[in-house]
């Protein structure tokens, strides 16, 4: 947590250092604990500070977030939690720690009773404009909550389904409210399904490539969209410029039985040999459609990275519009929630590139609130009576023959 709140890394980049000595059980288990506490640290703060005189340091106020976390929200055995936490707090602040959480205990908190966390200060004044103040609290409250854990098949017919439990959702991935370890799961070990939230599934779902069509995955790590495509029967050429995420691109294709051409390279300098029949540019982009399934984001960003990354997404888009030829089918997506990374990308291109058009979808399977002008506009405040989704914003493009 401390990495996440002092040094403003992601959990994502922070875990494999610092978790590496546990096991994997153990592993799973601390990620859950980090990611839940921070996602209820505001409500902790609320809780903590009468008790606290000043703002103790990172180490220790992320002890004490913890605590209260597993206190009132796990539920966990009082004794239990106090000691762990004293346990990991240094010695000279192992009597603060002690003394706050017993004062805690000994006058009770109304934890049920307070407001759900908030969305961070730097984002939320930008999608109220958006999308207004009640679409946001919705949203709050949704986040409040972890996210289910959502499936995609690599074969709809799969016998194993019914081994998993969950339920099949309107755009095919099967949703499972259940936890634990991913790994554990039936059919994680023979590749059958990989972990992918049913809004990520939609872009590569919507390209729909045709057998054996040639298809360019920008961006492609981790790669749940990459195999999308090799299972649908596409030869995929799946580029990206970090080699360590490449690294987990090539793990999943190896664990699920498919292939693809992966290409170690930046988009920006990289340019193919030949067109391709569809691309799917899933961009660089704030990710702030994806909070609820990483808390730590709000602590991690600030925001001051936005506009570099609008210019590199139009940057990108631009170039993706050169590589795919006439006649083909361009799909653009972002996980984030701010028009300027999405529907502005759009009207930009199209208002600058006259061969390209709106290919917009017309699947049965596709939520009459998502539909706007330029696409796609998934929101966390849909689907709050299934479960939620992630934000996105998906634009179908054709290139005109």
């Amino acid at each position: 947590m401390t990495a996440v709140t002092e040094d403003h890394r992601l959990l994502q980049d922070a875990a494999p250092e610092t978790l590496s000595p546990l096991s994997d059980a153990e592993k799973a288990r601390a990620r859950r604990l980090a990611t839940e506490a921070l996602r209820w640290a505001q409500r902790s703060d609320r809780v903590l500070g009468p008790y606290l005189r000043n703002r103790p340091e990172d180490p220790v106020l992320n002890a004490l977030r913890l605590a209260v976390f597993e206190l009132f929200q796990e539920g966990e055995a009082a004794h239990g939690v106090v000691n762990a936490a004293v346990g990991m707090t240094s010695k000279s602040k192992k009597g603060l720690v002690n003394a706050v959480l017993r004062n805690v205990l000994r006058d009770g908190a109304k934890w049920d009773a307070l407001p759900p966390p908030s969305i961070p200060k730097w984002l939320r004044k930008r999608i109220v404009a958006a999308w207004g103040k009640d679409a946001v609290q919705i949203m709050e409250r949704v986040q409040a909550s972890p996210p289910p854990l959502d499936l995609t098949l690599k074969s709809p017919d799969w016998a194993g389904v019914s081994e998993l439990g969950g339920r099949l959702i309107p755009t095919g991935s099967l949703r499972l409210d259940q936890k634990g370890a991913v790994s554990a799961l039936p059919g994680f070990a023979e590749g059958a399904w990989w972990v992918q939230d049913a809004a990520a599934a939609i872009p590569a779902r919507l390209l729909d490539p045709a057998p054996a069509a040639r298809v360019l995955d920008l961006c492609a790590a981790p790669g749940g969209k990459t195999m999308q495509l090799a299972a649908a029967g596409a030869t995929v050429t799946a580029l990206d410029k970090s080699e360590r995420r490449m690294a987990r691109v090539a793990e999943n294709l190896e664990r699920t039985r498919l292939s693809a051409e992966l290409v170690v390279a930046d988009a920006l300098e990289w340019t193919p040999e030949t067109p391709f029949d569809a691309i799917l540019l899933d961009a660089p982009c704030s990710a702030t459609g994806t909070l609820r399934r990483h808390p730590d984001l709000g602590y991690a960003k600030d925001g001051s990275e936005i506009d570099a990354l609008v210019d590199l997404q139009l940057r990108m888009l631009r170039r993706a519009t050169d590589w795919v030829r006439p006649g083909g089918r361009l799909v653009f997506c972002t996980c984030s929630l701010l028009p300027e990374e999405g529907e502005c990308q759009i009207k930009d291109l199209l208002g600058n590139s006259p061969d390209m058009a709106l290919n917009l979808p017309s699947a049965d399977w596709i939520d009459p609130a998502w539909r706007v002008e330029t696409g796609l506009r998934i929101r966390p405040d849909h689907w709050v009576d299934q479960g939620g989704i992630d934000g996105f914003f998906i634009a179908p493009l054709q290139k005109r023959a």
